[in-house]
């Protein structure tokens, strides 16, 4: 895209694209405070559950690296065009959805119109705003939407949920799409093609068959109900995967992911950033509204007002990030995102077991301003690392590294929430507290609200020391490369 392009009609149409990033992250999240209503209304179990949210990151995840590909091929603006109408379309089954399998197939085809979009938003505003401060900034509102996406989702789907029924979460997105799609043809820049570009469904098809095969063999293994047998050959079909999708690629001439971008220092650094940041939000937005909707008896509204706790101290940290990053460096702003979510999650645990509501929420603004300073210089990192040649690629292996973040996050904490659950809760609680609750007995009730307070309290503290283990590894990873990796973006 040419400097020329004028630049209220950049920073416009980058409003547009942040709209469309927008929805993709807070579906992404806003089930997390409906998941209580939902598995009531449906009879879905704790298993059906996870797949319901699951189902949303992992195809994201299996196709993102397909649809950066085709947006090199055939224009990022088209396929960012078609995403938005795939995705309003999905929102109408997903809202009335009868039975839980219509909803994980909703929730499936939502998946595909956000892949689309995904790898569209970066590489958009990579080709868009080529001086590199003002590419900061833009690549700054992106991430601090993306965060604001995934924080604001509980609470957006618990104000819902105090006037609707839950299909109303989905129902929102058609007059967001609608307005995006009005304004695209006014704002866009002109869609450019790459037929040489090749895209391999072979290969997509391999990285959706691994991702799969990781989560089925993470529930299966650690969940209330572990099956050995089946775990087992969801490994092995992951190993599998993952072996032929990575020899594939070595023998393409055009991959979909090249692998030896990996062995730039910043890039493989800004991947496992954005990647763990992700799985420690994620994770906690998971699991704190469901504590206090079932065990403190909070209402979806009050619940999603803790994660807004988030949002309001990461979206300013994550415009922040990207304006200072020329100033301060990788190092300083990740490795120091991290340290501040240690200490977020440990002021929060400590709050908690005090009973002091003020301290934990404080805990949680910490938390939210660590991922808000880290996830957009990540970003940035991902980026900077792969050049304006390979802007699809980077841009579909960033989001890879966000969506498997939530994806493992939701995996391996909630089926650890309800393999400690099932440890501890009597037969007669059923596998969650919405079934206890249906019971009608105060004894089976205050035992189920006790099983899960054990398995929250032992997950924040897993959740704290792979925060501090972050920290350590980000150090590791950006030292001495700041100066480097700075001098990367500039160009």
């Amino acid at each position: 895209m040419p400097s020329t392009f004028p630049l209220p009609r950049r920073w416009t149409f980058l409003a547009v694209i942040s709209a469309g990033l927008l929805l993709i992250g807070i579906d992404n999240s806003i089930l997390y405070t409906a998941l209580p209503s939902l598995r009531q209304d449906l009879g879905a179990t704790s298993h059906q559950a996870l797949w319901i949210i699951n189902a949303y990151p992992l195809v994201m995840a299996g196709l993102l690296p397909g649809t950066g590909a085709l947006g090199d091929r055939y224009g990022h603006r088209r396929l960012f065009t078609g995403g938005l109408v795939v995705f309003g379309t999905a929102s109408l089954p997903a809202a009335l959805a009868p039975t839980v399998t219509v909803l994980i197939i909703a929730r499936t085809c939502l998946a595909v119109g956000a892949a689309m979009m995904m790898p569209a938003t970066l590489a958009l505003i990579r080709v868009t705003f080529t001086d590199p401060r003002e590419r900061n900034t833009a690549v700054g509102v992106w991430g601090a939407t993306a965060v604001l996406g995934t924080v604001a989702g509980p609470l957006l789907g618990g104000l819902l949920l105090e006037w609707f029924w839950w299909g109303s979460v989905f129902l929102i997105n058609i007059p967001i799409i609608l307005i995006a799609l009005f304004a695209l043809p006014f704002t866009a820049p002109p869609n450019r093609v790459n037929p040489d570009r090749h895209w391999d469904a072979l290969s997509s098809l391999l990285a959706l068959v691994t991702l799969s095969g990781s989560v089925l063999a993470i529930k299966l293994t650690i969940g209330a109900h572990p099956d050995p047998a089946i775990a087992f050959a969801a490994a092995l079909t992951a190993v599998v995967g993952a072996v032929a999708f990575r020899r594939r690629q070595l023998a393409l001439s055009e991959p979909l992911v090249d692998f030896r971008i990996f062995r730039q220092r910043v890039f493989s650094g800004g991947v496992l950033a954005a990647g763990s940041a992700t799985f420690l939000l994620a994770g906690t937005e998971l699991l704190v509204t469901q504590r206090f909707q079932l065990v403190s008896g909070y209402s979806p509204l009050q619940a999603g007002g803790l994660a807004a706790a988030i949002s309001i101290s990461a979206f300013p940290t994550a415009l922040a990030g990207g304006i200072l990053l020329l100033r301060l460096g990788f190092r300083t702003l990740i490795v120091g995102g991290f340290a501040t979510c240690t200490t977020g999650f440990t002021v929060f645990l400590a709050g908690h077991q005090l009973g002091v509501p003020a301290v934990f929420i404080a805990g949680l603004m910490i938390v939210g301003a660590g991922a808000g300073a880290t996830l957009p210089v990540a970003s940035i990192a991902i980026l900077g690392g792969a050049g304006p040649s390979r802007a699809g690629m980077a841009s579909a292996i960033e989001e890879v590294s966000y969506e498997f973040g939530a994806l493992l996050s939701v995996a391996v904490l909630g089926s650890l929430q309800a393999a400690f659950y099932a440890a501890r809760a009597p037969s007669a609680a059923g596998e969650g507290v919405e079934q206890a609750l249906a019971t009608g007995s105060r004894t089976v009730i205050d035992a189920a609200r006790a099983a899960f307070e054990h398995g929250f309290n032992l997950i924040m503290v897993i959740v704290t020391v792979l925060s501090a283990l972050g920290t350590v590894g980000m150090a590791r990873i950006f030292a001495g490369r700041t100066a480097d990796g700075v001098k990367e973006i500039r160009h």
